[in-house]
């Protein structure tokens, strides 16, 4: 049977479907790679016969299949009893509410860099995609606090193999092994031995059960404005303007949000656009000509291709589970 074959028939058995058509050129890859936390996310998985995801509704859980289709759009099929809510967020998902008209007018894309021009030239396709997950995208972010990615990412595969669920079947092609996250109300009734045992330090842990404490109104910030929903995220004690910028970028297609405190943000923007390190505050200062647009300026950046030197010492993988 060919791959072809192969999708038809699963699409055929789907409980739900939908075509998404683009209002222009549009790759699905380079729109949703930015929503896994690395290649081995227990969520999320990418096969010859599409991007494949799995989360919960308010309806219940729901697998879903993403693939381009012959004539430029998305098809989407959907597993599960959430499935009519899981494709109703799909073309948000894919980023159908990102509008880069401003960045792309005249006038102000000639004052970006020569290096985010020819990057945003050679890559007209990508969108911001918005999940409108808020407790889907905060959880692992907290766990990326002031860790290594290797350590957050360490961390949330054991808990999702530990805690979360199997995603709802969706045929012999589906990916083996996808996962649901946990509920608000699983990720609650972790123990701490298990947070131990996955290497999330008492801090980061407690975090994650300050801010599930208040997961419907979490899921409510999904409806507001991307900045409004970043401050009311950062009431919660152990959440900051990197935890919530991370957040909006993913939950809201935030196209200025930025990460101040990231370990490595800042001199990579101040190496790519003056050839030097900078510190936050330089970063703010070098993106403020393009406020309103700073995260399109740096998802632009990263795709020109730029590496800044790596000078200087690398942050220490630790292993909570030691102590």
């Amino acid at each position: 049977m060919t791959i072809t074959d192969a999708t038809a028939r699963l699409a055929a058995a789907a409980d739900a479907s939908l075509r998404w058509h683009p209002d222009g050129p549009y790759s699905l890859h380079q729109t949703l790679g930015t929503l896994l936390r690395g290649t081995g996310d227990p969520s999320f998985s990418v096969l010859p016969n599409g991007f494949w995801t799995a989360f919960t509704t308010p309806d219940g859980p729901v697998t879903l299949r993403l693939s381009p289709a012959a004539d430029g759009a998305v098809d989407a099929q959907a597993w599960g009893p959430g499935s009519a809510a899981g494709l109703a967020g799909v073309p948000r998902l894919l980023g159908a509410e990102d509008d880069w008209s401003a960045f792309d007018e005249p006038a102000f894309h000639a004052t970006l860099p020569r290096m985010v021009r020819d990057a945003r030239r050679r890559n007209p396709a990508v969108r911001l995609p918005s999940t409108g997950r808020v407790v889907d995208c905060l959880v692992p972010t907290i766990l990326e606090q002031k860790v290594t990615v290797i350590e957050a990412r360490r961390g949330y595969r054991y808990l999702m193999y530990r805690f979360g669920s199997p995603a709802p079947a969706a045929g012999t092609t589906a990916p083996e092994g996808l996962r649901l996250q946990p509920t608000p109300e699983q990720w609650l009734r972790i123990p701490s031995w298990e947070w131990h045992q996955a290497g999330v330090g008492p801090q980061r842990s407690a975090t994650v059960m300050r801010a599930l404490r208040s997961a419907v109104a979490l899921e409510r910030l999904a409806a507001l404005p991307a900045a409004e929903a970043a401050a009311r995220m950062q009431v919660i004690p152990g959440i900051g303007v990197w935890t919530a910028a991370e957040v909006v970028q993913r939950t809201h297609g935030c196209p200025d949000s930025i990460a101040v405190g990231d370990y490595h943000l800042a001199a990579y923007v101040g190496a790519a656009l003056t050839g030097r390190r900078t510190d936050d505050a330089g970063m703010l200062a070098l993106l403020e000509p393009w406020a309103g647009q700073r995260q399109r300026v740096v998802r632009m950046l990263g795709l020109s291709g730029f590496r800044k030197p790596t000078f200087g010492p690398r942050m220490t993988i630790q292993d909570h589970r030691q102590h």
